[in-house]
């Protein structure tokens, strides 16, 4: 009777401790930046952590693997182990253009699972101060009469930014050239130094525009800015059509449960609908998508009809890199 009772305490002990082991997160989760430290995705990234992290109970650690347009930081996250440990808040350029420009080791659709969309933000055409354009029309103008003389910043080849700077080309029949940078805080402090002449940053450089440290032309998109009605469309400016935006999403491994996605997916939900964080990405000019889009399901159907959209666009314009 004792070595039966013994057994069977040893088998429940068993039990217990392989129920505890599949409590997920049992430890920290591992949330991959593909970009430098003080730009918008590691921003957001630091804004979601913290909320992530008083729900789970666990630290949610932000890693940034800055470097070839994202591609390290994203393919680190396409070989960890699909446990739930290692995510990766990916933005269009990363999980979108990047699979269009470059040769990669991981396929962009097949090799995630969606989480969950974040937050879109529309871009901006500025330059610095010292640009004589007063208006969109004027640069243009200024750019024709001065063909590669001019500087603009990127933040890696088929980054918004370059995507951006592409179609203004295209579409204005202007040449400047491309200066590429870490990230987008980066990129901001070479045209605040005077050293890139063009920026088309994301609306967060409003707050510069402002200040009048640096000089806005136009909101990238169909409709003014609410907190910027001074500012005009590119159509109204002179740029028709040219809508370029930054949206982010955080996706895991391939391979990784639905029970941890499920629970990585109410985690992102939770921190969204919370009114501070809300205002955090209003201070960042990041509008959060409606609550039906933040689901896996509307992730992978959002970044199927980027890529439809995109890719031909990018393949038109022979932008690729091996």
């Amino acid at each position: 009777m004792t070595k039966l009772l013994v057994a069977t305490l040893v088998a429940l002990a068993a039990t217990t401790a392989g129920v505890r082991a599949e409590v997920y997160p049992s430890r920290a989760i591992n949330l991959v930046v593909p970009a430098a430290s003080g730009g918008p995705t590691d921003t957001i990234a630091r804004i979601l952590a913290e909320h992530m992290r008083a729900t789970f109970g666990q630290p949610v650690i932000v890693e940034n693997v800055p470097g070839a347009a994202g591609t390290n930081g994203v393919g680190r996250v396409a070989r960890a182990a699909p446990d739930g440990y290692t995510i990766v808040i990916g933005l269009s350029s990363t999980h979108v253009n990047n699979g269009a420009i470059y040769k990669l080791p991981y396929d962009v659709l097949a090799d995630f699972a969606p989480i969950a969309l974040i937050s879109n933000s529309p871009h901006l055409i500025v330059s610095k101060t010292s640009v004589p354009a007063k208006d969109l029309r004027e640069l243009i103008a200024w750019l024709k009469i001065n063909p590669g003389k001019a500087f603009e910043g990127t933040v890696g080849i088929g980054s918004p930014p370059h995507i951006a700077g592409v179609y203004f080309q295209k579409l204005t029949a202007t040449t400047f050239e491309f200066v590429p940078y870490r990230g987008a805080a980066e990129a901001m402090q070479g045209l605040l130094a005077g050293q890139i002449d063009l920026l088309f940053p994301q609306a967060a450089a409003l707050q510069l525009a402002h200040a009048g440290k640096i000089r806005a032309y136009a909101v990238m998109a169909r409709t003014r800015l609410e907190n910027a009605p001074d500012i005009p469309t590119v159509d109204e400016a002179g740029a028709s059509g040219l809508y370029v935006s930054t949206w982010y999403a955080l996706w895991a491994p391939n391979g990784t449960s639905q029970d941890v996605i499920t629970k990585l997916n109410a985690a992102v939900m939770e921190a969204l609908a919370d009114p501070a964080v809300r205002q955090r990405f209003a201070d960042q000019q990041q509008d959060i998508f409606p609550r039906e889009m933040q689901t896996p399901e509307a992730l992978r159907t959002f970044q199927n009809a980027e890529v439809k959209k995109w890719w031909p666009i990018i393949k038109a314009a022979k932008i690729k890199l091996e």
